[in-house]
C-alpha cells in the first residue's frame, strides 16, 4: 500500500495506543475478540480514533460525509425532520454529528420553513468533534446556536426525531470465520515478539448464537468471513425502551441480509481509512485510522422490531432525497448562481446515482406513535427486501 506517511507526533500517538490494546490482550489472558479491539482502536479514551484530536472529516482529513458535500443533504432531510417533529415533538437528536455541518444546515433549513426544533440534541463521545461542532455552529448559525446542547448518553425518554449519519458503521462488530470444521471467531493476540496479530478461536455465547442463526455458508475448503454487529442490535434495542414517539433515521452503507452473506462476499465488508484511502489492515496505525464494517439492515430491523418499534421504511438514499425534495432544493439557487449551481448539482448527482453513494448508502426509519406514512419513503420503499 502506498499510504501518506503520519507525522512523528502522530506515529507517537499510535504507539501509545499500540501499548494499551497490547496490555488489553495480556489482561484478557492472550486473546481479544475484534470487537473489543475495534472498540478500543476508535474509542479508547484520549487515545482512539474518535476520542483523539486527528482531523477525520473533509478534504484535510480520512473521508468526507455526505453533510460536507454539500448543504442540500441536509435540506433535503429536512422536509423528513419536519413530519416527524409535526407528528410527535419539537425535538431533534443527532448521534455522531461530525464536523456540525448537518445540524447547522438542519437549522438553517428548519428555520425558513418556520419548524426550528424546541432543542436540537448531539450525542457525541469525541470531545474533539464536540469542540469542532460548537465551532461550526457559532461560525454558521449564531442565532440557533443556544438551541444546540451536547447528550453524553441516551437520554432516559424521547419524543421527536432521532438522527444517525454514518453512525452504525463505526460500531464495535464481531468477525465470524466460517470453515468446513466450525465457526471460530477471529480476534488478536499477540506474536512472540509482542506484536498485534490476528488469531481465532472457537465461537462461543452471543456472537456463535448470532453466526448460528444467520445459516453463513460454510467452504469445503478455505474459509468465510463476515462481520455481526451485535453493538448496532443493542443501541436500537436500548432507543426501543426510551422512545416514546418519534422516528430513528438511519442512514449508512450497508445491505439487507440476502445481499450482506452472499457465498460470494467471503472476506467480509470490514475496511479502514487514512487520508482517503481506503485499506484492510486495522493493526496498521491505530488511533490514526477509521475503521469500518457494512450494515445488516435487515438485523437491525430485526432487533428494533423486536424491542417494539414499528419497522417504518427502507429504501436507498437517492429514493430518500428525492422523496425529500432534494431537486427542489437545488432549483431554488436558481440560475443566477451558475458556477455555484453546477457544483450543487454535481454533489447532488454523487449523493444519488448508482455509481455513488445513491444506491450504496441505505435510509432505515424506525419508529413509534406515528399516524402517517413518512415522507422519504413515498416512492421506493424497499421493505420487502429486508
Amino acid at each position: 500500500m502506498s499510504l501518506p506517511q503520519p507525522s512523528p507526533d502522530a506515529l507517537a500517538h499510535s504507539t501509545r495506543l499500540v501499548q494499551l490494546l497490547t496490555e488489553a490482550v495480556h489482561a484478557a489472558g492472550g486473546w481479544i475478540p475484534f470487537s473489543r479491539y475495534m472498540e478500543l482502536a476508535l474509542y479508547a479514551p484520549g487515545l482512539g480514533y474518535y476520542s483523539g484530536g486527528a482531523r477525520k472529516f473533509g478534504p484535510g482529513g480520512d473521508f468526507i460525509t455526505a453533510p460536507e458535500l454539500t448543504p442540500l443533504f441536509g435540506q433535503a432531510l429536512a422536509g423528513q425532520v419536519e413530519q416527524v417533529m409535526r407528528l410527535s415533538a419539537p425535538h431533534v437528536l443527532e448521534a455522531g454529528a461530525g464536523t456540525g455541518l448537518l445540524a447547522a444546515d438542519l437549522l438553517l433549513e428548519l428555520e425558513r420553513r418556520g419548524m426550528l426544533p424546541e432543542r436540537y440534541d448531539i450525542l457525541e463521545l469525541s470531545g474533539e468533534l464536540r469542540e469542532r461542532q460548537f465551532d461550526t455552529l457559532a461560525q454558521k448559525v449564531p442565532h440557533l446556536a443556544q438551541r444546540v446542547r451536547w447528550l453524553d448518553a441516551l437520554p432516559d425518554t424521547f419524543a421527536g426525531i432521532v438522527i444517525a449519519n454514518e453512525v452504525l458503521d463505526v460500531m464495535p462488530v464481531h468477525l465470524v470465520v466460517m470453515r468446513a470444521d466450525g465457526c471460530y471467531e477471529r480476534g488478536v493476540a499477540l506474536d512472540d515478539g509482542g506484536t498485534l496479530r490476528w488469531a481465532d478461536s472457537p465461537a462461543r455465547g452471543a456472537a456463535a448464537e448470532a453466526a448460528a442463526a444467520l445459516d453463513l455458508p460454510r467452504p469445503e475448503r478455505g474459509e468465510y468471513v463476515t462481520e455481526v454487529n451485535l453493538a448496532a442490535r443493542a443501541w436500537v434495542g436500548e432507543w426501543a425502551a426510551r422512545l416514546e414517539a418519534g422516528a430513528l433515521l438511519l442512514i449508512d452503507y450497508g445491505y439487507p441480509r440476502a445481499e450482506y452473506y452472499l457465498p460470494s462476499r467471503s472476506s467480509g465488508t470490514l475496511l479502514c481509512y487514512y487520508r482517503h484511502h481506503a485499506h484492510g489492515d486495522p493493526f496498521l496505525w491505530p488511533g490514526l485510522n477509521d475503521i469500518t464494517a457494512f450494515v445488516d439492515f435487515t438485523s437491525v430491523a430485526e432487533a428494533a422490531f423486536e424491542a417494539g418499534l414499528d419497522v417504518l421504511g427502507y429504501t436507498n438514499q437517492a429514493a430518500f432525497l428525492f422523496n425529500c425534495g432534494v431537486l427542489e432544493c437545488l432549483a431554488r439557487r436558481g440560475p443566477e448562481e451558475s458556477a455555484g449551481y453546477i457544483r450543487a448539482a454535481r454533489a447532488v448527482q454523487r449523493l444519488t446515482t448508482p455509481q455513488e453513494m445513491g444506491e450504496l448508502f441505505k435510509v432505515l426509519a424506525l419508529g413509534k406513535a406515528l399516524s402517517e406514512p413518512l415522507l422519504g419513503f413515498s416512492r421506493g420503499d424497499r421493505l420487502h427486501a429486508l
